[in-house]
């Protein structure tokens, strides 16, 4: 390379051009998740920067390292708009750029469009916590929203399992029929449109909630999550009734400090008023990647996974599309210094 620092930057096309499948993703994020159960990584909660806009978006900066990347470890932070009302202009609800830095140096070594990895590593996290505390031979999935992550929740989770069935609804209906006509041509598995999230969820063996409300509503009952099902709700705000965790035998979360952090999530007021705490909490979902805590381990147990996002994953896909770039010359290098 050339006197100076330079560093690589990726577009969202050149990323796609790499042709990374769904299981090197999910493998990735699970070794990242492993990572953070013995831990080898360096995690800081996410922040959040709420611009005077009417309160049509915000956005939120990730940080965290992993040790065991490339030759010294990676660290990288993420930046991240959640602009709900997007698709009325056209644009994706969630746009993210990241960067990856060498920890010895303080070097920056990318910038990336990281709106494909925000989307991917969510959908891993949702198909991790499924390998480890998903019944096995679930066969329906019931699925709330149709964003972006959307996508990848149902088609990671149709690669582990045997699905017979798959439900997807949304609230506005030309985007549950748009995503339902784009994961047929997907996949093999029959997929069904319903109407509201109800029937989506009724007696489904795998939930996943990833609706995108403004204001608090109930659009996961606790009387539809029956013996043995594993429930994801991760909506920005809460759609889940107060006494949902009263049924589930073992709360999993990606990072208890993260789910203790800002005021968004799924779970903010079960944790607000002590309902999910330290004593309800099951385990860290690393922990149990790791063999330290134990996953599911009856057929009848009802279990759930909150994920917020962790930055790990962000910065574990983002490594693996970085090498795969080098390895093929994609990319432009641009200097730095």
């Amino acid at each position: 390379m050339a006197e100076g620092i330079w560093l690589r930057f990726l577009s969202g096309p050149e990323i796609e051009s790499l042709g990374l499948t769904r299981t090197e993703i999910v493998d990735a994020v699970e070794e990242a998740v492993r990572d953070h159960g013995e831990g080898q990584t360096s995690f800081e909660p996410r922040v959040h920067l709420v611009p005077d806009n009417g309160g049509i978006g915000h956005f939120n900066v990730l940080r965290g390292h992993l040790n065991r990347l490339g030759a010294h470890g990676v660290s990288g932070v993420k930046v991240v708009g959640d602009f709900v009302p997007n698709y009325q202009v056209g644009l994706p609800s969630e746009l993210a750029v990241a960067t990856l830095f060498d920890p010895t140096t303080g070097v920056p070594m990318a910038i990336l469009d990281a709106t494909m990895i925000t989307a991917a590593r969510t959908g891993a996290m949702t198909t991790v916590g499924a390998r480890h505390l998903a019944r096995r031979d679930s066969k329906i999935l019931g699925h709330a929203g149709s964003r972006g992550t959307a996508w990848w929740n149902v088609t990671m989770l149709d690669d582990l399992f045997d699905l017979d069935e798959i439900r997807v609804t949304s609230r506005r209906p030309e985007s549950r029929e748009k995503f339902a006509e784009e994961l047929s041509a997907e996949l093999s598995t029959p997929v069904r449109v319903v109407v509201s999230a109800e029937e989506a969820f009724d007696g489904a063996d795998v939930i996943v909630e990833a609706t995108r409300l403004n204001e608090p509503e109930v659009l996961l009952r606790t009387a539809a999550v029956k013996p043995g099902a594993f429930v994801v709700p991760y909506g920005t705000v809460s759609a889940v009734e107060l006494d949902l965790l009263d049924v589930i035998d073992k709360v999993v979360v990606d990072d208890w400090r993260e789910a203790q952090s800002g005021r968004f999530g799924s779970l903010r007021r079960h944790v607000d008023t002590g309902r999910l705490s330290p004593e309800t909490l099951h385990a860290e979902l690393g922990q149990i990647v790791a063999g330290a805590k134990p996953g599911r381990e009856t057929d009848a147990e009802r279990t759930l996974l909150w994920h917020r996002g962790l930055s790990l994953l962000d910065v574990a896909i983002a490594h693996l599309i970085l090498r795969r770039a080098e390895e093929s010359e994609v990319g432009t290098m641009l200097r730095f210094h």
